[in-house]
């Protein structure tokens, strides 16, 4: 495998969201995997259609595309390894969310990141191939950690299989413009059920999530390329340039020219319910 085939990267909590909260606390996902190591604070992160407390020593596994969300609060850390989609790494499909409470399991997760840090750091020839190597050993230690009988996951009830769902076809086809009601007639179910099933598995509405979704990619696309405002609502299934800017202003307190020209840190994270 050649140098740079693909780029493995060891972050923190910070560095992968540029000092900007929403890209974290929104509900989203992303063209790569993740793997988050929480090493202080405690919050909350929405995964596979639910919401769970999160605390130290809590491992999660992101595959690329799963929608969630995570908020640990001002004095949250925590490490991220980003996989890019497509590598050969034996990850699991599913999202996870392990407690690790054995402390020689806990060091050894330490010390595989710290080793790749150390590699991601070096002028070294042949790092990426470093650092592939150290990724493959955490999966290694990922699916270890899976086969135990402690990390088995709970029966889900019927609302959890339904949030589940649902948050996988808001992944997947929210820039279709497509209101929430369109989603619970494709699960075979009334608006009104869905909605009390999503608030139940995640706390949130299912127009929420979905709102929060489009809110997240607009705003990406808004702070990380040069579209026009009308490119990017034709693209997110706005009808109306008017429309996207009515509905930007609703949800997160400005307008799109600000939320362009704003830098990390002067605006704030508003996020208004529908």
């Amino acid at each position: 495998m050649t140098e740079h085939s693909f780029d493995i990267k060891i972050q923190t909590l910070p560095q992968l969201t540029a000092g900007q909260d929403w890209k974290l606390q929104l509900a989203h996902d992303r063209p790569h995997h993740l793997l988050i190591w929480i090493t202080r604070g405690q919050g909350r992160v929405l995964l596979d259609g639910q919401r769970r407390g999160l605390g130290v020593h809590n491992a999660l596994l992101i595959p690329s595309g799963a929608l969630f969300a995570l908020d640990l609060g001002r004095q949250g850390m925590g490490q991220v390894v980003v996989i890019p989609q497509g590598t050969p790494l034996r990850l699991p499909e599913i999202p996870r969310h392990l407690r690790i409470r054995d402390v020689h399991v806990q060091t050894e997760l330490n010390g595989l990141i710290e080793a790749a840090q150390r590699e991601q750091n070096s002028q070294r020839p042949l790092r990426q191939d470093a650092l592939e190597a150290h990724a493959a050993l955490m999966s290694v230690w990922l699916r270890r950690q899976i086969m135990q009988e402690e990390h088995v996951p709970t029966r889900r009830n019927a609302a959890a299989r339904l949030s589940a769902r649902y948050c996988a076809m808001v992944s997947a086809r929210y820039a279709s413009g497509a209101p929430m009601a369109d989603y619970a007639a494709e699960l075979g179910v009334t608006p009104t059920h869905l909605t009390r099933a999503v608030k139940a598995a995640t706390g949130k509405t299912a127009a929420d999530l979905l709102t929060e979704r489009v809110v997240y990619a607009a705003r990406s696309l808004l702070s990380e390329t040069i579209q026009p405002a009308q490119d990017i609502a034709r693209h997110l299934g706005f009808g109306s340039a008017a429309y996207f800017t009515r509905f930007m202003q609703q949800h997160t307190g400005h307008a799109p020219s600000k939320l362009r020209a704003a830098k990390p840190g002067q605006e704030n994270n508003r996020q208004s319910r529908p």
